[in-house]
């Protein structure tokens, strides 16, 4: 049996980079636990100073098949490359065939690059463009595929 498992992301502006995970996802704001009506009212059960509450900010996959996503408030900013990253797989994968993922890959980099991401990079693989390494609004690394 797999264990259950979430990705938290390091971050100065949790809101603002879980708004673009969330367009580049297709994830949406994760509902408040069980038993609270809002984010706001388990802070307060759980007396969490008001000053913390834009601390964090958490996605899930509204289909409930894709890991949450939390994004953490820190102070420190990222200062090296990313050891692990996301592939996002907006073209289907390289299972897809290339003349119908490709297209696909080049409007994801066009809206994301549109919300604050960039391009880093345009990997080929046998001489066509294969996959696109970006760089969300904090500079955290990430793949188009």
């Amino acid at each position: 049996m797999a264990t259950k498992w979430s990705l938290t992301i390091d971050c100065a502006y949790p809101g603002k980079l879980a708004a673009f995970w969330a367009l580049a996802l297709g994830y949406a704001e994760k509902p408040p636990p069980a038993g609270f009506g809002s984010w706001e009212e388990w802070f307060s059960h759980h007396e969490v100073p008001e000053e913390e509450w834009d601390d964090g900010a958490y996605l899930s996959d509204p289909d409930g098949v894709g890991p949450t996503l939390s994004f953490l408030k820190v102070p420190e900013p990222k200062v090296a490359k990313n050891r692990l990253h996301i592939d996002v797989q907006v073209g289907g994968g390289r299972e897809t065939p290339w003349e119908v993922r490709w297209p696909r890959v080049v409007e994801a980099v066009e809206r994301l690059t549109a919300a604050g991401a960039t391009v880093v990079r345009e990997d080929e693989l046998q001489g066509r463009p294969d996959h696109v390494v970006m760089a969300d609004p904090e500079g955290n690394e990430f793949c188009l595929v």
